[in-house]
């Protein structure tokens, strides 16, 4: 099997834009750092929160020849797949791993709803291909493709194959996994609000997004459960829910883009179709922001250095 070994909290970092939908190097360079700085395991570029259907395969190359610099080999970056054709994904993840990536994140193609003998198929030769370390994202809540334990069972014999990101939204999951797999892949919760209960029950890592704006605080829960802390853990945890549920959303870029910029670690800017939130639900989406900010935690508390 690959030596790959991911554990922790990686952010699926957010792609930053200029008013004019340009990308905005400065800022991407700015805010990886402050992820970094902040203790976080890894970075995954370019995913449904890095708006990856608007940008191009060059601008996809230039996100993540940004985080690989920052990074400068700190924590690995993991480049995300999502091309619409299995022939375009090989030739983004031949040219990521070109960049030096230390792997991939594979979704499956986002219009077509391919059954599990294609989608299995589709890995296989992504991985095959650019012989780097794969991350397995199973969201068949957004994607309407579901891999179950015993399709992953079936893909055991890939080397390549390290990891899966599993977003069904059903926690038994994690378990049906580990009883199916034992530690043949690690396993990362891909649903924010389902943190704590996955990492209980033996998740390796979290693949999250409200870690954007508040890495220090996810750190901090992951290492809590990972120290079995779970009174503490709970108590964070529950302060971080109601932003938590914001990534749960087919909003969650708006979302998530705001939480950064009234944590002061981002700006708003999208490209269109999306546009940021207005209105009622603007409103909204802000008041949970900032109740979360006014009741923000003093992590000083948890002595996570002991």
């Amino acid at each position: 099997m690959s030596s790959a070994k991911w554990e922790g909290v990686f952010p699926a970092v957010t792609t930053k834009f200029k008013e004019n939908e340009d990308l905005d190097h400065a800022e991407m360079e700015k805010h990886y750092a402050f992820q970094i700085d902040s203790g976080v395991h890894g970075l995954v570029t370019c995913g449904s929160l890095g708006e990856a259907s608007t940008l191009s395969l060059d601008e996809k190359l230039e996100v993540t020849k940004i985080a690989l610099s920052v990074a400068a080999g700190r924590v690995p970056v993991l480049a995300n797949v999502s091309e619409l054709r299995t022939r375009d994904a090989v030739h983004f993840a031949e040219q990521a791993a070109k960049l030096g990536v230390q792997g991939l994140m594979v979704m499956p193609s986002v219009l077509y709803v391919a059954d599990a003998r294609e989608a299995k198929d589709n890995l296989r030769t992504i991985a095959n291909a650019a012989q780097l370390p794969v991350m397995v994202y199973n969201n068949p809540v957004a994607y309407r493709v579901d891999l179950t334990p015993q399709d992953f069972v079936e893909l055991a014999d890939c080397k390549w194959l390290v990891a899966i990101k599993e977003s069904t939204d059903n926690i038994r999951r994690i378990t049906d996994l580990r009883n199916a797999l034992g530690d043949r892949y690690q396993l990362f919760m891909g649903v924010d609000d389902l943190a704590f209960e996955a990492l209980a029950i033996g998740a390796d890592g979290l693949l999250a997004g409200v870690v954007v704006a508040f890495p220090k605080e996810t750190v901090a829960l992951y290492t809590l459960m990972k120290a079995k802390r779970y009174e503490e853990a709970l108590k964070l945890y529950q302060w971080m829910t109601p932003l938590l549920h914001l990534d749960v959303s087919t909003k969650l870029v708006q979302n998530l883009k705001l939480i950064e910029a009234m944590a002061g670690v981002g700006n708003e800017n999208v490209r269109r179709p999306r546009q940021p939130l207005a209105g009622e639900e603007r409103a909204r989406v802000a008041a949970v922001i900032q109740h979360a900010i006014d009741t923000r935690p003093d992590l000083s508390q948890f002595k996570l250095d002991r």
